[in-house]
């Protein structure tokens, strides 16, 4: 298998909650819901960076395509992580989290790996890492 990771989905309890808190809270760009009109269909997409997006789609229409019951989400299943160039960056995007809804989980302070980091949680539990390592140079 080639990586060739195009789409991160989360799964969502209350799907316009969660494209507020993204497109409002965080300022991501998306075009808004699309599919309301299929059962099931509804979901909406950012633009992360080139060739990569993150989709927001109703635990409950995941859990009907691919046959699985719907199960509670879980906090520390997997974590988003949100590199940026300095701890200044790193404060603001907590910040400006905080402000849109999310739940601090860990605020940002140096970390025992050399770097700077904090934890929030989106409306749905899903849990984002903000953080700045000194040992990378982020492409701008």
């Amino acid at each position: 298998m080639k990586p060739r990771v195009t789409l991160i989905t989360l799964c969502v309890d209350d799907l316009d909650r969660s494209v507020e808190f993204y497109a409002e809270g965080l300022g991501l760009k998306t075009e808004g819901v699309v599919g309301r009109e299929l059962e099931f269909g509804a979901v909406a997409f950012f633009d992360l960076q080139p060739g990569l997006r993150l989709a927001l789609w109703p635990r409950k229409s995941l859990a009907r395509d691919s046959g699985l019951h719907v199960s509670a989400p879980g906090a520390t299943e997997f974590c988003l992580d949100h590199n940026v160039a300095s701890k200044t960056e790193v404060d603001a995007v907590m910040a400006q989290a905080k402000a849109a809804g999310a739940v601090i989980v860990k605020p940002a302070q140096d970390t025992f790996w050399g770097g700077y980091a904090g934890y929030f949680q989106d409306p749905d539990q899903h849990l984002w890492e903000v953080a700045w390592n000194p040992q990378w140079v982020l492409d701008e």
